[in-house]
């Protein structure tokens, strides 16, 4: 008997459930099932995004500067932090539950008479919906985050691109992308296209060596953003102002609207790449407010007056986040609220954070999902780095409550460690902002 999924939460619930009974497609198969559902979204110009880390950030600013040029586009990313809609944007707004209703419809329709062995993946399933939802509204620009590496990854089934992004490489997924950062890095390269520009920073010797290697391999155009393109840059309280070198012009001033100091590099890619476009409808103004105007949640957010929620996941993620947090001048104490998974660095970047001298304390907290690491792993992995008391909370909500009971004006929270923690902190706002 066929399921029928007339409601929001029971599409949410079956996809969900998909890494219980799906394996891993392979490209060939993915393509074909794009090619079952008749190609959607096949005439957006396709802009693809991959890195190890900004890849959501780069796809934001991208997103945000082509709907102040009056130009239509739809965004894929991930993860989502609270509800699943957030992967799908369409023009700036979140898809309605109708319409991702409609969309998996359309993808569950496809998978009818399929064998099992051949039923698309969790993140195939969502990258074949936004595809669906790019179609349906005819957006002119999809702007595609891949999801794990590049070469093999589901949104890389589309061949034809109008523009590809490599955001910063750094050590992340191992298991399925290698080693060391030049490997790590050709699996990303491997969503370049003949003729067609690839921008990137130019800042890692070994990284840009493989991407001007694979990029030759197949005659694609490389656009490498080094430090000397970016200059001036004056940290302020919530913004931070910067001189960039475009492609056609000199320098030109612009703003990001958070302290996020990694999002100055972020925002570089997606200006650099937006102006290789050369499509008149994107001016110097229209690049400038829709960078300025990009908010992207989790990252470097303030969530509360003086709590930040940063979604820094990697060792690399880290190394940013504390960078920024050493530009921030802090008049009272600085607490620290950290959490992971088992599958990242965390003992690295528990000496990271230990050590860095910036905070007055540090609690952990275990999240949820069997993924996350126990509470006493957490805790041993930051106590041989640090003398002073940690302080270890069972739930969430306890660690949040006594973090802002605790504090005192001037002091700032920060709440770091996966965009999955930041997810959850999001939640528990929502209930108690609806309590």
């Amino acid at each position: 008997m066929e399921q029928s999924f007339d409601t929001y939460g029971a599409a949410v619930e079956y996809i969900n459930a998909t890494p219980k009974f799906t394996t891993k497609n392979s490209r060939e198969d993915t393509a074909r099932f794009w090619e079952r559902l008749g190609y959607p979204a096949k005439n957006s110009r396709i802009l693809h995004i991959a890195g190890t880390n900004g890849k959501g950030s780069v796809c934001a600013y991208l997103s945000s500067v082509l709907r102040k040029a009056g130009i239509s586009c739809g965004m894929f990313t991930s993860p989502h932090l609270v509800d699943m809609r957030e992967r799908f944007v369409i023009n700036g707004t979140m898809v309605s539950e109708a319409d991702f209703l409609y969309a998996f419809g359309v993808v569950m329709e496809g998978v009818k008479g399929l064998p099992a062995a051949s039923h698309p993946t969790f993140f195939e399933l969502l990258f074949f919906m936004a595809m669906v939802l790019f179609e349906k509204y005819g957006v002119e620009y999809a702007v595609l985050e891949t999801g794990l590496g590049g070469r093999l990854d589901a949104t890389n089934v589309v061949e034809e691109k109008k523009l590809c992004i490599i955001t910063s490489i750094g050590y992340d997924h191992m298991e399925y992308l290698g080693e060391t950062l030049p490997e790590i890095a050709r699996e990303k390269a491997g969503i370049m296209r003949p003729g067609v520009s690839v921008v990137y920073p130019d800042r890692q010797e070994d990284v840009t060596r493989v991407m001007e290697m694979c990029a030759e391999q197949i005659g694609a155009k490389t656009l490498p953003i080094g430090k000397d393109a970016i200059k001036e840059i004056k940290i302020r309280y919530k913004t931070i102002d910067f001189s960039l070198h475009l492609h056609y012009y000199d320098y030109i001033g612009f703003t990001v609207s958070t302290s996020a100091l990694y999002q100055v590099e972020n925002a570089a890619l997606a200006a650099n790449a937006l102006a290789l476009l050369e499509d008149d409808r994107i001016t110097v103004s229209a690049l400038q407010d829709g960078i300025r105007e990009m908010v992207w949640e989790g990252r470097m957010e303030e969530i509360l007056p003086s709590v930040y929620l940063d979604g820094a996941h990697n060792v690399d993620g880290i190394r940013a986040f504390l960078e920024t947090v050493k530009q921030r001048s802090c008049p009272g104490r600085r607490f620290l609220l950290y959490s992971t998974v088992q599958d990242k660095q965390y003992a690295r970047a528990a000496a990271l954070l230990a050590q860095a001298g910036l905070f007055d304390e540090i609690c952990l907290v275990p999240m949820q999902g069997e993924r996350a690491l126990p509470l006493a792993q957490l805790t041993d992995s930051f106590r041989q780095y640090t003398g002073f008391d940690i302080k270890a909370y069972e739930t969430l909500d306890l660690a949040f409550a006594q973090l802002l009971t605790h504090r005192h004006d001037g002091d700032e929270v920060y709440i770091v460690g996966s965009l999955y923690l930041a997810g959850e902190v999001k939640a528990l706002l929502r209930r108690v902002d609806n309590d």
